[in-house]
């Protein structure tokens, strides 16, 4: 008997388990550990910021949704890996040992990086878990009461940049609805070298396109900012130009201000060695396996993904869901082909495709593979994404209640992507 254990229980953990539970023997047992006790669909954090959606929508309790498919669950963090041991101790006291261990952990969020940054203690808001967005939501209400600057975008070292633009612009339709835009100056400040970037070089008309939407939404922009320190009601950053000289020092004022941070690998993972790069993040093989250890494989954006280019304010590449979830299935074939004796063969695929919310509308880029020279390089708006990413909203957490392991970004998104690219040639 194998015993296989789970750091995480997010976008790759959950699917990770199910689909392990599903292609393994009863005899071999799977354990997910994670330091909430609930899962939650991050790609709708930015509605709940808003106040669009309730915590009740988008999270589930795990215990119950893994149990009935015989999968156990402990709701406590990693505080230390034993490789050499092969064991995982919990913050709670408790260890596991392991015969294969997945390390799906997502990031560390590095607000520290910038002082005056981020939502505890600092004066920035994030979108980046459930809590951060309710902590926005509580400060917009009483913000829409009298109206100020706004701030939305990302810091040095991100590399989630879709969801500030689909924050800024989901901001954007919430203001106009309730007929105060008028008094919302509102500044898009990111690390990118220029808009459309997105931590992946620009994908298609990405630049021409988001610049031109971010001037029809009256929002101005800062590109290559090097963000400093936050002070209350005060952003600092420099601009840089291509070859990373000051072009012009930024004093931002802000009554609200939501800024992505940069992501790290979680302490316990970041502490093993030879398992990480400096960042800590987990370097792999192409069958998603560490470099160092053997038995344990990675997958999300706790792995180590190279930067598509050098920019002048350094800045990472994206992991989207389809991303994710061709690297779980990966490693869930992998494990279960070495626990009957064959070699691992399957791989992840690094490659690109997001479906952003624009509040009405939306946008949709396709970057096959991530890293150019790509096969398909492609950015498309129209409302259609808006009512795709409503529906995979509904169909994930439908899956996460049902423990339907199916890869639904393989099997379904690409061949709707397909057919919108047939129907644009006409």
């Amino acid at each position: 008997m194998a015993h296989i254990v789970i750091m995480g229980a997010g976008l790759g953990g959950m699917p990770a388990a199910y689909e392990l539970r599903a292609l393994l023997g009863a005899e071999h047992q799977v354990t997910v550990v994670n330091p909430s006790d609930t899962f939650q669909f991050t790609p709708s954090n930015p509605w709940v910021a808003v106040g669009w959606r309730e915590r009740s929508v988008v999270t589930l309790p795990i215990a119950p949704m893994l149990e009935r498919k015989g999968i156990r669950f402990v709701a406590s963090g990693a505080s230390a890996i034993d490789p050499a041991a092969n064991r995982v101790t919990l913050e709670n006291g408790q260890a596991l040992d392991y015969d294969y261990l997945v390390i799906t952990t997502g990031p560390k969020l590095s607000f520290d990086e910038v002082p005056g940054a981020g939502p505890h203690g600092g004066h920035t808001h994030s979108v980046c878990t459930v809590g951060h967005a309710e902590a926005f939501w509580a400060d917009y209400q009483k913000f829409l009461e009298a109206p100020g600057p706004i701030v939305v975008g990302a810091m040095p070292g991100a590399s989630c940049f879709g969801p500030a633009y689909e924050f800024a612009f989901i901001l954007d339709a919430d203001l106009r609805r309730r007929k105060l835009r008028h008094k919302v100056p509102m500044t898009f400040v990111t690390a990118e070298p220029y808009i459309g970037h997105l931590g992946l070089g620009g994908v298609g008309d990405s630049k021409s396109m988001l610049e031109s939407e971010l001037r029809g939404h009256d929002i101005k922009w800062i590109t290559s900012a090097k963000t400093s320190k936050v002070e209350p009601g005060k952003l600092f950053t420099t601009q840089l130009d291509d070859l990373g000289n000051v072009v012009k020092e930024h004093e931002v004022p802000f009554k609200l201000a939501m800024m992505l941070p940069a992501f790290k690998g979680v302490d316990a993972v970041a502490a093993v060695p030879e398992l990480c790069n400096p960042r800590g993040f987990v370097l792999i093989d192409e069958f998603q396996r560490s470099k160092k250890y053997r038995n344990i494989f990675s997958a999300g954006v706790c792995v180590a993904i190279p930067p598509v280019e050098v920019t002048p304010v350094p800045s990472g590449a994206p992991k989207t869901g389809y991303m994710i979830e061709t690297m779980v299935t990966a490693i869930a074939h992998n494990i279960a082909d070495e626990l009957a004796g064959k070699p691992a063969t399957a791989k992840g695929t690094w490659n690109a495709i997001c479906l952003a919310d624009m509040g009405d509308t939306g946008a949709a880029f396709v970057a096959l593979p991530q890293i150019p020279p790509r096969n398909v390089n492609w950015f498309k708006k129209g409302k259609w994404v808006h009512y795709a990413k409503i529906a995979f909203e509904k169909y994930f957490m439908r899956k996460m209640k049902t423990g339907n392991s199916d890869p639904v970004y393989e099997k379904y998104v690409l061949k709707a992507l397909g057919i919108v690219r047939l129907a644009d040639r006409g």
